[in-house]
């Protein structure tokens, strides 16, 4: 059963405060990131001195001919040799156990606002797609001068970050509030101990426009690094979106 939220507090709380499943988690160190996978400085390029390249053909033509078969097999051994090394890896799959569980909780307590009870298959179908990435925004001289991630919106259900104490994250107003003017960029501070939670395209959809998807953004800074790793839930390919009875 959803619990059932009175007040504009109750959410805060069943994400932040009583973590759900995700509590403590946070502090197992994943968004830290070991010494030895950051580049020093000196040794990165320089991007304005590097030489330009020919790209090189890539031969396709193998994914729809006769030896398709062949490819499927090798893509399965390959994925199957568990030869890409993550650190930290079982903190990192435990993660993302923890906050599937605690993102089908909360889709089901948006969905009952709506008036609207989803089975437990159907739940599957809208997150059945699982997508970690673990960001490192190293410090940029100029941070003026490039963007971290661009202005977007997930195209999934819910996304789920993680972040570090780093500022950087931004959400575009699209309401005049007490807070700002709507088209105005407002920066997202992190709260220790706290996951950020977005709206995805597939939910506003869902929902009929009555949940937001949020464009956001990254900005670099010139003072420190900082590390995101979002995970987004996106329906299964054969799932039919539409706006729920």
């Amino acid at each position: 059963m959803a619990p059932n939220f009175d007040d504009g507090n109750s959410l805060y709380n069943f994400v932040v405060r009583d973590g759900n499943g995700v509590k403590g988690m946070v502090d197992l160190c994943l968004e830290k990131v070991p010494e030895q996978y950051i580049q020093p400085q000196h040794e990165r390029i320089d991007k304005l001195k590097a030489s330009s390249y020919d790209r090189l053909p890539i031969d396709l033509s193998m994914l729809d001919g006769p030896q398709h078969s062949q490819v499927t097999l090798f893509m399965i051994n390959f994925m199957a040799c568990n030869i890409i090394h993550i650190f930290r890896r079982k903190v990192a799959l435990e993660f993302l156990k923890a906050s599937i569980s605690m993102v089908r909780r909360i889709l089901e307590v948006l969905m009952e606002k709506l008036g609207v009870t989803l089975e437990e298959s159907r739940i599957d179908d809208l997150i059945g797609l699982k997508m970690v990435n673990m960001n490192f925004y190293p410090t940029c001289p100029n941070p003026d001068l490039t963007v971290g991630v661009g202005r977007h919106s997930d195209m999934g259900t819910l996304t789920m970050l993680l972040q570090d104490g780093i500022d950087g994250l931004y959400v575009k107003m699209e309401d005049i509030t007490s807070g700002g003017k709507k088209g105005e960029w407002v920066e997202i501070p992190p709260i220790p101990g706290a996951l950020v939670i977005n709206v995805g395209d597939t939910l506003q959809i869902l929902s009929n426009g009555k949940y937001k998807s949020a464009e956001h953004r990254v900005r670099t800074t010139s003072t420190q690094s900082r590390v995101s790793i979002p995970i987004f839930t996106i329906p299964r390919p054969n799932e039919k979106i539409g706006p729920l009875p």
